[in-house]
């Protein structure tokens, strides 16, 4: 990787500035604001404790939900500060604003491996406007800039681009925490060569999100695995019912696009055989977003390679499990994003969950080198309790994919070259 990492730096006594990404999943409980993942404060620890133990002085900056400039309790940073203190064992301050006098003097009395957390940036409209003027206000707070944020780093936001370019301006350098070296470790390096057989699995429910990733990684991968609710805009584009089945019905050239693609590179493009069907009902009730809410009713498992009429495909079926879970068995390179199916609902999980024991075996038994690319396949692979046993889970969602399309980051691009 050629940028500059926090491993290159001398950090005693600095003020260093370090975006890292506590956007928790939280809920309010007895008139408190209660974390229930602590997974993405978690993943920064390795670089506070190497910033601490060289004498940095970390002022840490991180969004949290869409306060959308407002100052909204619920969207808070100050229980994470908490939660931090109590996972590092050790006191961390916390300030109810990010910028302005009384950030200042909390900074200026702090000692070498003191951590202080600033209030949630989006609390400004100008942090995701990427305001010259309160990016330069978020950069005279530090002598370092850095970027553990991996998942915020497809925004050119205030504090994720505007800081680190203008610190950099002024002479400072801007450098890649553990957990982003990391990231481009894995999903740039490894995967730039990556050990053969590579095998690509793609789910989730659109093909149009994931067109970019699919032509980049047609150039790259020996065998794609399809998933989800994409296999059955595939499955229209080569002339296939799909009934009622979540399809995108506009991106069928896109999808044969991708066929002769795969086909003209000599590229195993395989689709699900089978399916686990059922049939929605309408319940009459309407979801949070006005959406109509349906019964999925009479599970079963579909063979024809026609989707019935009145049913819908939720789920790989158990003879393309036995097909995928063999070519991932071969494999030497996995890289996976997107879920083979709705596996919040169980009926509709143990695709996901066959395909992610598939990963981890060939990872254990024949030391394969597992990437799983964020989003929901992190969230999958958690749920089966297997998220420990494969090489890498990346922390990004829409960045993880966009750096997989190929695009520049901005808060990578921010970075100082080593």
């Amino acid at each position: 990787m050629g940028k500059l990492t926090v491993n290159d730096l001398d950090l005693l006594g600095k003020r260093v500035f370090v975006r890292v990404d506590f956007n928790v999943p939280m809920e309010e409980k007895d008139g408190q604001m209660v974390i229930n993942d602590t997974t993405r404060i978690k993943e920064t620890l390795p670089t506070l404790d190497l910033l601490t133990s060289k004498g940095a002085k970390v002022i840490l900056a991180s969004h949290l939900g869409r306060p959308k400039g407002q100052r909204d309790p619920s969207a808070s940073l100050k229980p994470v500060a908490a939660k931090l203190a109590d996972l590092i064992q050790r006191p961390v301050a916390f300030v109810d604003d990010c910028i302005g006098e009384k950030v200042e003097k909390t900074i200026s009395i702090m000692q070498p491996g003191d951590i202080l957390l600033l209030e949630n940036v989006r609390y400004y409209n100008e942090e995701e406007a990427n305001d010259p003027a309160f990016a330069a206000k978020l950069a005279a707070l530090a002598d370092i800039y850095v970027n553990d944020a991996f998942g915020s780093a497809h925004r050119a936001h205030a504090s994720t681009e505007g800081a680190a370019r203008i610190l950099a301006q002024r002479g400072g350098k801007c450098a890649a925490g553990l957990l982003m070296e990391r990231e481009l470790k894995f999903l740039g390096d490894e995967l730039e060569a990556p050990a053969r057989p590579f095998v690509v699995i793609l789910g989730g429910a659109k093909v149009s999100d994931k067109i970019k990733v699919i032509d980049r990684l047609l150039e790259k991968a020996d065998t794609i695995l399809i998933g989800g609710a994409m296999a059955y805009t595939f499955k229209l584009a080569l002339g296939y019912k799909t009934a009622k089945s979540l399809v995108e019905a506009d991106a069928t050239s896109i999808a044969v696009r991708a066929l002769a693609k795969a086909a003209d590179r000599g590229v195993k493009f395989l689709l699900p055989s089978d399916n686990v069907i059922a049939t929605p009902v309408d319940t009459g009730k309407l979801s949070k977003k006005g959406r109509p809410i349906f019964d999925l009713q009479n599970p079963r498992i579909n063979s024809e390679p026609d989707i019935p009429e009145g049913t819908e495909g939720l789920d790989i079926g158990p003879a393309t499990i036995a097909r995928y879970s063999s070519v991932l068995r071969g494999a030497k390179t996995i890289l996976w994003n997107g879920p083979m199916g709705m596996f919040e609902d169980k009926r509709f999980a143990e695709g996901t969950f066959a395909v992610a024991r598939a990963v981890v075996a060939a990872t254990r038994d024949n030391g394969t080198k597992s990437i799983i690319g964020g989003g929901d396949s992190v969230k999958a692979i958690n749920q089966a309790g297997l998220g420990d046993q494969v090489t890498f889970m990346s922390t990004g969602g829409g960045a993880s994919l966009e750096f997989l399309e190929g695009k520049v980051l901005p808060g990578v691009a921010a970075l100082s070259e080593k």
